[in-house]
């Protein structure tokens, strides 16, 4: 670690080395959305996060705990909040990890972690399932509030599709889409972290004052083993979607101003702990006390099971489309990102406002056509989760932090990664598995563009 080798290549092309930048690529680097700001304060970094993980997931977790039960279902919840913080700690650690050099970008990492090309291989493809994954399930999402409102405020009218809605919700991404950066997000971002913590209140407190129902049942829904075996690595699946906002969490990190006296590390820190402080009181009183309510009769959106008060509701869910219209935005920037650094340092496409144009609107019209084709809400929460999110946010940062720092064998740090990791991968494996029922079951009864 102490002496480094030749300059690297990456995926954004040129020389990662920034005193050996041509003026071009310095050019370039400064039109690209996650390098042409560096002036953030720690309360950006604060609701960036919060705007980045408080989303759809916490909607489903009630669903989760009917799925997992009360034992396994706090001891996952909990689990998962003290792991992720512990990997979030470690990316955030890892940014500045040699002198006078940033990893800006999550893959940028895992190059030196891991090698040039084996680096990108191996967190590329994660990343973007992670993000363009989360796109689509925000489309859903953004596209069933929609229609949820609308239903609740006007119960007398006529029905309309759910991909009439997604479209709808759609629109607004792409005006929105062309915001330069990060930083030109930060009101966006600020308004979807209220929002989140705003619908996420209103989730626990209705679910409170209506009460635990008369038949409540916390035993496993299904009526076979297989079938709650299924149910519990979609519930596990949802767990994990819910706390992935690690996939841009060095990215936001770019965007803090950095000096060898003031590295980001600090302000980034302060603002990830304010952001989990958050999460806490979103993630937990939603789960808890929606399952307390309502048990394994809990629909996979918990406010799909509540009707009443219907303003109350009805207001909710377009909380929930103002801060998915933020958590879009949040993810979409690291692929717009590698879109258009692509185009610019590979294809040699000159950078301008037609092409970022073009390729962000082209983007969001792919997003929104998946999720009107595949609405499947919980499945998709279940199948991601597991897929992807478990690597990126459970335990490839203890992947990275193990071939990097090398701890030795036996001590704290070298149990805590190798727990993280084995935890993390027995994630990934099984409730893949769970997401792909839920979505073949539910698609049995489904048809195209209803």
């Amino acid at each position: 670690m102490g002496t480094e080798g030749p300059p690297r290549t990456s995926i954004n092309g040129g020389n990662d080395d920034g005193t050996n930048k041509t003026k071009e690529h310095k050019a370039i680097d400064d039109w690209l959305p996650i390098s042409s700001s560096r002036n953030a304060k720690w309360w950006y970094s604060a609701f960036h996060n919060v705007a980045a993980m408080v989303g759809a997931g916490v909607l489903s977790l009630p669903s989760a705990m009917a799925s997992l039960g009360w034992g396994p279902g706090v001891v996952v919840m909990v689990l998962s909040w003290i792991i992720t913080l512990y990997t979030l700690w470690q990316m955030v650690q890892m940014h500045e990890m040699v002198p006078g050099k940033r990893f800006d970008r999550y893959h940028e990492l895992g190059q030196h972690a891991f090698g040039e090309k084996l680096g990108l291989y191996i967190v590329v493809p994660q990343q973007l399932i992670v993000e363009v994954g989360t796109n689509i399930i925000y489309m859903v999402t953004g596209g069933q509030s929609l229609k949820k409102f609308h239903d609740l405020v006007c119960p007398s009218c006529k029905s309309i599709k759910l991909s009439y809605f997604i479209m709808i919700f759609a629109s607004v991404h792409f005006v929105l889409a062309h915001l330069p950066n990060f930083n030109s997000l930060s009101g966006i971002s600020l308004t979807a972290a209220v929002m989140s913590l705003a619908y996420s209140t209103i989730a626990w407190t209705a679910s409170a004052t209506k009460g635990v129902q008369p038949d409540v049942d916390y035993g496993y829904e299904a009526s076979t083993t297989s079938g709650i075996a299924f149910n519990f690595l979609n519930g596990l699946g949802d767990v994990a979607f819910a706390y992935a906002g690690h996939n841009v969490v060095l990215e936001i990190q770019a965007t803090i101003a950095s000096t060898p006296e003031k590295p980001s590390k600090g302000p980034m820190w302060k603002g990830v702990v304010v952001a989990y402080i958050v999460v806490a009181l979103c993630y937990f009183p939603v789960a808890f006390i929606g399952y307390w309510m309502f048990g394994n009769s809990m629909k996979e959106n918990i406010l799909m099971s509540l009707e009443k008060p219907t303003w109350l509701i009805a207001i909710a869910n377009m909380l929930v489309v103002i801060h998915v219209i933020g958590g879009y935005q949040i993810y979409a920037m690291p692929v717009f990102d590698m879109i258009e650094t692509v185009l610019v340092k590979k294809m040699h496409f000159k950078p301008s406002f037609t092409l970022r144009f073009i390729a962000r609107n082209v983007y969001v019209a792919i997003t929104m056509f998946i999720g009107i084709c595949f609405p499947f809400f919980g499945g998709l929460l279940g199948f991601f989760g597991g897929f992807a999110f478990a690597p990126t946010t459970y335990f490839l940062p203890c992947v990275m932090w193990l071939s990097l720092y090398k701890p030795k064998m036996f001590e704290f740090s070298w149990w805590t990664n190798w727990i993280c990791i084995v935890l993390g991968v027995v994630i990934m494996v099984t409730t893949p598995i769970g997401g792909l029922r839920n979505i073949i079951l539910q698609s049995k009864n489904y048809e195209f563009f209803s």
